[in-house]
């Protein structure tokens, strides 16, 4: 993948690009990536220590932090990027898209494959968590501030703490940041019902308590 083909992709995809320059000199998530394919060939090559210097340098300068071990597809867009923290083990496929904050991170000190697998086009909200050797198949969508501990199919968006599928391939239902569309198919029905009910008993007792207090002022 050639740098202006990097380049491109993220002018495609934040409307706050206005030109290549400043793409090039100012988005630390482009930065950190370029840092990272230098210390993944070290790494490679068996040379650990360099590896590890040239991440930890690109942390100091950017904010993200990414293990040389890290495997990164093409086109991977961090968009602001600080708090950014990418496993040794982690597997990211081609056009992911990773907002601050984002942790694809490890459950233990196990060895092996311990850290996530994000297939392509998957979008992590701000804050969120995809945690253990779990994979995320293409196109899921994860919310702001999840925590993600099992797999998802292919198209869900996954919400919560733990996160849980809200939806699953379907229909375009709206658009997130950078045109990417959410989806939906079936939701839980029952789910539904039960906030339903709940905003149903919280506006009866609002009526109550405004009676309550119009009784007590006439009082």
């Amino acid at each position: 993948m050639s740098l202006r083909d990097h380049i491109r992709a993220i002018k495609q995809e934040d409307p706050a690009a206005k030109n290549s320059l400043e793409v090039f000199l100012c988005y630390p998530g482009l930065h950190a990536v370029m840092f990272h394919r230098v210390a993944n060939w070290l790494y490679r090559k068996g040379r650990f220590v360099m590896a590890r210097f040239v991440s930890q340098f690109a942390r100091f300068l950017t904010g993200i932090e990414i293990h040389p071990g890290a495997r990164i597809g093409k086109r991977l867009f961090i968009d602001h990027g600080m708090g950014v923290v990418i496993g040794e083990t982690a597997e990211i496929g081609d056009d992911v898209l990773l907002y601050q904050g984002v942790t694809i991170g490890g459950t233990g000190s196990q060895g092996g494959k311990r850290h996530p697998t994000l297939k392509n086009r998957v979008v992590v909200g701000t804050g969120a968590s995809v945690l253990g050797n779990i994979t995320l198949e293409e196109g899921v969508k994860v919310g702001a501030g999840s925590v993600v501990v099992h797999a998802v199919p292919a198209g869900a968006t996954v919400v919560g703490i733990p996160g849980k599928v809200v939806r699953s391939r379907g229909a375009a239902i709206g658009t997130l940041e950078h045109g990417r569309v959410a989806e939906t198919g079936e939701s839980d029905q029952a789910d539904l019902e039960q906030l339903n009910d709940r905003i149903r008993e919280l506006e009866a007792l609002l009526r109550l308590l405004l009676e309550e207090k119009v009784g007590n002022g006439r009082g």
